[in-house]
């Protein structure tokens, strides 16, 4: 008997799991490694909408429980996780720059966006209007952080690695068991996997593929975060994250030629000195009609609980989702009524 069954171990379902451990809560996991939308992000956290030069959803309050959460892991794992990196954001024009100012007299953004444009001193970079400069920002390395917590929990016997099986899943509607395996509660964190979920199926999940590209280039000599049409990513040994792209009809986590050839026609418009693709990647991010997480209780079984809808901004949301909804099911205290899956069941949802 364990307290909890935690099916999916992306940002969502790692980020449940620390609040259990914390809790001293039991748990199993069960996990299949089919979704990959967490390994091949990008992981940046940025908590301005570079597009429109606005807030993201509640991203400060998110910024500030998420610092303190991937410090205690990269302690747990003994592995560096979060790497602070400003976001440089190019100007295309004059009118962007003004935009700019407008934005960083605002409530919340002045946090975040500098007031001083800074001037390319890249030779690699073409930003003639140079860039303005987002805060507080940085990368967490989300492909080391899965595949450590992955072993992690191999090590201590929490982890059962296979496709979860719902045909070996029964509820008496007390306790839940999967195979030999008996929980107070189970809780759904498996991304877009979730449309193959017959009790959490009916909410809007949309889901949208996104690719990056690795590219090595030894001239680039960039450590910031550069924003353009796409952005880029330092990482170790001159390479570089590229992406990302959003396509909503293609579900596959198959990397596509059209993909990599639009990121590299947006690349190339800003950057000029000579690289290499060495790697590709792509992945279903869980993406929301409203844009919001999709985190609750199931409207008629009662341990049934869904922690899914991140979206791009999963490094973010994932801690503070993942306390908000331990607290529900322990504590009894509401959700968020934005992320509260309620807003959909009465519309969606049929016996």
């Amino acid at each position: 008997m364990v307290d909890y069954i935690v099916v999916g171990l992306g940002l969502a379902g790692i980020s449940f799991c620390e609040v259990l451990e914390k809790e001293g809560k039991s748990f199993k996991v069960i996990n299949d490694a089919s979704q990959q939308a967490s390994q091949v992000a990008g992981g940046l956290y940025n908590p301005v909408i570079l597009k429109r030069f606005t807030m993201a959803w509640k991203a400060k309050d998110q910024l500030e429980n998420a610092k303190p959460f991937y410090l205690n892991l990269e302690e747990k794992l003994g592995a560096t996780l979060d790497y602070e990196l400003p976001v440089l954001r190019k100007f295309a024009s004059i009118e962007e720059q003004n935009m700019w100012f407008e934005a960083a007299d605002r409530p919340d953004l002045d946090y975040f966006l500098s007031t001083n444009i800074l001037p390319n001193n890249n030779p690699a970079i073409d930003a003639p209007l140079g860039f303005g400069e987002v805060k507080y920002t940085g990368r967490i390395d989300t492909r080391t952080l899965v595949k450590l917590y992955k072993n992690y929990l191999e090590k201590s016997g929490q982890l059962v690695s296979e496709s979860f099986d719902f045909d070996a899943f029964t509820t008496d509607g007390e306790y839940v068991t999967y195979k030999s395996i008996t929980s107070k509660n189970i809780v759904f964190a498996c991304g877009y996997g979730l449309k193959q979920n017959p009790y959490f199926a009916y909410l809007p999940l949309n889901g949208t593929k996104g690719e990056l590209l690795v590219i090595h280039a030894p001239d680039y000599k960039e450590d910031n975060v550069i924003k353009s049409s796409v952005f880029t990513i330092p990482m170790e040994d001159d390479k570089y994250l590229v992406g990302a792209t959003y396509k909503w009809k293609d579900k596959t986590n198959k990397p596509t030629e059209a993909s990599k050839n639009e990121l590299l026609e947006k690349l190339k418009t800003f950057l000029k000195c000579d690289f290499e693709v060495v790697d590709h990647v792509a992945g279903i991010r869980p993406t929301v009609v409203d844009r919001r997480p999709l985190v609750g209780k199931h409207p008629e079984h009662k341990n049934f609980y869904v922690l899914n809808g991140f979206g791009s901004r999963g490094v973010l949301i994932g801690p503070s989702a993942s306390r908000q909804l331990f607290d529900f099911i322990e504590k009894n205290t509401a959700l968020d009524l934005e992320m509260d899956i309620q807003r959909f069941t009465k519309k969606y949802y049929s016996n």
